[in-house]
C-alpha cells in the first residue's frame, strides 16, 4: 500500500461529455470515501461543479476525428504543458484518466515518466480498432476499470491490471418497466414522442439535428399527434439548437429539452440517435431507436480503414446483431429512414420485439454502484494522512 504523505492532490482528465459525465461521478464518490482529496480536473461542466480546483475546460474546446484532430495541434501542445507543469508542481498522489485516448496518452506517458501512478477509467475501445492502444494501456497504468465485461481478457492477456464493476450508466440510467411499453397498442392517432439525440459535440449536432428535424415532420405527417423533443448537452443554448431546428423544419412540435436524470427520455416512443453512449443510455431503458452516423469524407475514410468491427452502434456490438437499424454516411438519408420509422411504428410485434431486445442489455453490465466500487477500491490502494 502506498503512503499519501506529501499531499492528497488527484488530477482527473475527461474529454468529452461523457467521459466529464462519468468522472464527476467517480469523482463524487471518492470525495464520500476519502473527504481529505482535492480534486482537480481537466474536463467540462460537469467535473467542474465536483472539483475543488478546474484547471482547464477541454470538453467544450475537445476534437473528434482525425481531421479535428489535426486542427487541434496547437491546443494540444498546451495542454500537455500545462499537464506537465501541474504534475511538476503538485506531484498529485494520483492521476485518473477518463476515456479519450488521443489526448490521455499524453496524460498517461507524462505521469509514469514521473512515477506517478496512473488509473484508465473508461478506456478506448481497442476490440473496434487499433488494438495496440491495449498494450501502452496495460504496461503504464496501475488500474484499468473496464466497462464491458469482454474488455477484461483482453487486458489480462497483455499484462494489464484490470477490474470489470459494471458500466457507470447503471449508477445513472433508471430502470423502467417495460412491460409498460409493450402494453400499449399505437395505432395512427397514438401520441408519439420521438427523442431527437444528435450527438455531443459540435460536428455531431451540425451533421444530425436537420437530417432528424426532416424525418421528425415525415413522422408527424403520418402520425398528427406526434411531438418531437431534441435532448440538448449543457455545453449549447437553446438557442443554437432551435436555429438549425428552424432552418430544418416549419411546424411547432419539436422543442429543446435539457434531461439531466432521464425523466423526459424513459418516455420515449422511439428515438433518433446519433451513434454513442446515447444508444446505449436508450437501449437500458428499453426505448427503441434507429442509430445514425454521418462525418467528413475523409474521417469516414479513415475510419473505415482501422475499424475491425461490422457495428457502430454499442448496442450492436452489445449484442452481436443488429437488434437496431443503422444508417451511416451516405445511407443517412431522410426519406428512407422516415419510411423505415414509421413502417415500424406501425408494426405492433416488431416494435415490441425491438423493446423487449435491446433492453436485454441491462442484465448483461453489472450492477449499479458502479462508481462507489470503483472509488473504494482506487482508496484502497494508498494510506491516506
Amino acid at each position: 500500500m502506498l503512503k499519501i504523505s506529501r499531499n492528497n492532490d488527484v488530477l482527473v482528465v475527461a474529454g468529452d461529455v461523457s467521459g466529464d459525465l462519468h468522472a464527476s461521478n467517480l469523482v463524487r464518490e471518492l470525495k464520500k470515501v476519502a473527504p481529505s482529496l482535492i480534486i482537480h480536473s481537466i474536463g467540462g461542466v460537469r467535473l467542474k461543479e465536483v472539483s475543488d480546483r478546474f484547471v482547464y475546460d477541454l470538453v467544450s474546446k475537445g476534437s473528434f476525428g482525425f481531421v479535428d484532430s489535426v486542427k487541434s495541434f496547437g491546443l494540444w501542445i498546451k495542454l500537455i504543458s500545462i499537464v506537465r507543469r501541474f504534475l511538476e508542481d503538485k506531484k498529485p498522489a494520483f492521476v485518473i484518466v477518463v476515456d479519450f485516448y488521443g489526448f490521455n496518452r499524453q496524460v498517461l506517458g507524462l505521469s509514469r515518466d514521473r512515477d506517478i501512478p496512473v488509473y484508465y477509467y473508461i478506456p478506448p475501445q481497442v476490440w473496434a480498432s487499433r488494438p495496440k492502444r491495449a498494450n501502452t494501456i496495460s504496461k503504464i497504468c496501475k488500474e484499468i476499470f473496464a466497462i464491458f465485461p469482454f474488455e477484461v481478457d483482453i487486458y489480462k492477456k497483455l499484462g494489464g491490471r484490470v477490474s470489470f464493476f459494471g458500466h457507470p450508466l447503471l449508477d445513472i440510467v433508471p430502470d423502467v418497466d417495460i412491460n409498460k411499453k409493450i402494453d400499449i397498442k399505437k395505432d395512427d392517432d397514438f401520441d408519439y414522442k420521438i427523442g431527437i439525440l444528435p450527438g455531443s459535440r459540435r460536428s455531431e449536432i451540425e451533421n444530425h439535428l436537420g437530417i432528424f428535424s426532416k424525418i421528425f415532420s415525415n413522422i408527424e405527417s403520418k402520425f398528427k399527434n406526434s411531438k418531437g423533443y431534441v435532448f440538448a448537452v449543457n455545453e449549447f443554448g437553446d438557442e443554437y439548437y432551435e436555429t438549425i431546428i428552424a432552418e430544418n423544419y416549419t411546424g411547432n412540435n419539436i422543442r429543446v429539452v435539457r434531461d439531466n436524470n432521464y425523466s423526459i427520455r424513459k418516455d420515449m416512443t422511439f428515438c433518433l440517435t446519433c451513434s454513442g453512449t446515447a444508444t446505449l443510455e436508450n437501449a437500458l431503458m428499453g426505448v427503441p431507436m434507429i442509430v445514425g452516423y454521418k462525418t467528413s469524407r475523409i474521417n469516414y475514410e479513415l475510419s473505415r480503414a482501422v475499424i475491425r468491427i461490422p457495428y457502430i452502434s454499442l448496442v450492436n456490438i452489445i449484442l452481436k446483431r443488429e437488434a437496431v437499424k443503422e444508417f451511416i454516411q451516405g445511407d443517412l438519408r431522410v426519406n428512407k429512414i422516415s419510411a423505415y420509422v414509421i413502417d415500424l411504428l406501425h408494426n405492433n410485434d416488431k416494435y415490441n420485439a425491438m423493446v423487449s431486445e435491446v433492453y436485454s442489455i441491462r442484465k448483461m453490465l453489472g450492477e449499479n454502484g458502479v462508481n462507489k466500487r470503483i472509488a473504494e477500491k482506487i482508496v484502497s490502494d494508498f494510506e491516506i494522512i
